[in-house]
């Protein structure tokens, strides 16, 4: 919770992030872990490289209260969620992991930005490695399918043609056997699969071939018309079924000395864990089907979210050892305010506008950063409290203060901790750029508004962050910041139009005035100005 003038918080220039844990992947397992960990008040950085294993499939089966929902949605559904609770969610691309100081890690991404973090939740899935046949990678995921309970029933009826590149791969006939009278079984000629369960299966109806597969066709209509084999034979076919190879993805890992281990199955590799979901390197747990190729989607959600608690008890027994109760975001702010000055010093431009002609009296500055706003309402006669999450941040404002000869009270809080503020106190409470996490109470927006005295009046300003929702053009691009986790100016006039107190008077959307050292990239501020009655 904290605020600048006069720079963006995404600017271009790499930055180092510091949460509590990094999520490395984002779709069931790791959005379900970091879910779990920010309803444990702990800072969750998720990094996404949008490339989730069933990303082709149209919808998602067997998911109990949500069968036949697009993996989209579900991902879009479990972001805000994890929004909902100030955790972020970043694109990127995770290039390493390495130990940091203080037993904690590295997280690299592709264009420079780093996140430093207590623990890693690798939930990066599997890549499946398909047969070399011409056309099965063109259909995956819609014609061409591997798990009965995935897609069967989808295909159910239809002449179904099972290709076996591999001995594992005979295994899943039985169940496609149950779903289709019309199912052909190929085993190609380099496979050698168990006869009693050919013969079986030959028994119960099903049609044997042992072949080498030569394409997959595709009809007019775009989708799968035949299976031909290296002889020149065409069976007809309206589905395919092949079993991939599948490989952990773990190259990120690798520095830490994690090695997936061969899967039982003998069709791939996966990251060995315990009970906990914890891998053989301390502090770095995996979750989901990178550590089990056989769970769906609802199951990769329940081991996430298993995974999830595990880590928010392993925190919790650390800080219990240490007697601390770290606020989740004072870390990432206080390594912000540990180097340079950030910002220039100068009040915001809307502030300087927005209550120039009020008589001074007593003044709330949330997420007062370095203090150029508190530091000018006090020199314009305001009695000034200066609040933030960082207390090297407020001891920067407290310096600065003796020297120009003023007085400004720091007050170290989260905004989002209970009863944060004195309430009723304040003839101004201001929060300019305030990076406040999100809750679903709306903890913070509540204790803003409560600040205020009757009479009094709050002044909110934030960017306007449609163009940072706009997508970048490659992931080394990627912002290190994720807007939607934070409290905006929406939020408070939502909460202000559910009250007859207050008196909205300015609520717009403008170009951001001068007063700052320089402009950033963005060139709209949202301001919010209202007034709390007095009857």
């Amino acid at each position: 919770m904290s605020h600048h003038s006069g720079m963006s918080d995404h600017a271009t220039r790499t930055v180092e992030r510091h949460c509590d844990v990094c999520v490395v992947g984002g779709s069931a397992a790791g959005l379900a872990a970091a879910l779990q960990l920010g309803r444990q008040r702990r800072s969750v950085i998720v990094v996404d490289a949008g490339e989730p294993r069933n990303g082709p499939a149209v919808h998602m089966h067997g998911y109990l209260g949500r069968d036949g929902t697009p993996p989209s949605e579900l991902v879009a559904a479990g972001r805000r969620e994890v929004r909902s609770y100030g955790g972020e969610v970043l694109a990127g691309l995770v290039q390493r992991v390495t130990g940091a100081s203080d037993d904690r890690f590295r997280v690299e991404l592709l264009g420079g930005h780093a996140v430093i973090a207590r623990r890693v939740v690798a939930a990066t899935g599997l890549v499946d490695e398909l047969p070399e046949i011409e056309g099965i990678a063109a259909h995956w995921g819609r014609d061409v399918v591997h798990c009965p309970f995935c897609h069967g029933f989808e295909v159910r009826d239809r002449r179904t043609v099972m290709i076996v590149t591999h001995p594992m791969g005979i295994h899943p006939a039985v169940l496609f056997r149950q779903l289709t009278a019309r199912l052909t079984v190929v085993v190609d000629d380099a496979v050698t699969a168990d006869q009693a369960e050919l013969d079986a299966l030959r028994a119960g109806g099903v049609a044997i071939r042992q072949a080498a597969v030569r394409r997959i066709v595709t009809g007019p209509d775009g989708h799968v018309s035949a299976v031909e084999l290296a002889d020149g034979e065409s069976i007809a076919a309206d589905a395919v079924v092949v079993g991939p190879r599948f490989a952990a993805r773990a190259e990120p890992f690798l520095p830490l000395g994690l090695r997936p281990a061969a899967h039982p199955g003998g069709l791939g590799d996966v990251l060995e864990v315990d009970a906990t979901g914890q891998t053989a390197v301390a502090g770095l747990y995996a979750a989901g089907n990178v550590t089990d190729p056989s769970q769906q989607v609802l199951q990769a959600a329940a081991d996430g979210s298993r995974v999830g608690a595990m880590v928010s008890v392993s925190l919790a027994q650390d800080d219990l050892r240490a007697s601390a109760r770290p606020s989740a975001n004072q870390a990432d702010w206080d390594h912000r305010y540990g180097g340079e000055q950030m910002w220039s010093g100068n009040p915001n431009g809307t502030l300087v506008h927005e209550v120039g002609a009020l008589e001074p009296g007593r003044a709330l500055d949330v997420g007062a950063g370095e203090g150029g706003d508190a530091l000018w309402l006090a020199e314009q006669g305001w009695r000034v409290t200066a609040s933030d999450i960082s207390r090297r941040a407020l001891d920067r404002v407290s310096a600065e203060a003796e020297r120009r000869g003023v007085h400004v009270e720091c007050h170290h809080v989260d905004a989002n901790a209970l009863d944060a503020f004195e309430r009723s106190a304040f003839d101004l409470v201001s929060a300019q750029y305030a990076s406040i996490p999100r809750t679903p109470d709306d903890r913070a927006v509540r204790n803003l508004l409560e600040a205020v005295r009757p009479g009094g009046t709050l002044l909110v300003v934030s960017h306007d962050i449609e163009p940072m929702r706009a997508p970048v053009g490659t992931l080394a691009e990627a912002r290190p910041f994720d807007p939607d986790a934070y409290v905006r100016v929406g939020d408070v006039a939502g909460a202000l139009e559910r009250s007859p107190t207050w008196h909205v008077e300015v609520h717009e959307k403008r170009p951001r005035p001068p007063g700052a050292a320089s402009a950033s990239h963005h060139v709209e501020d949202v301001v919010l100005r209202a007034r709390r009655r007095t009857g």
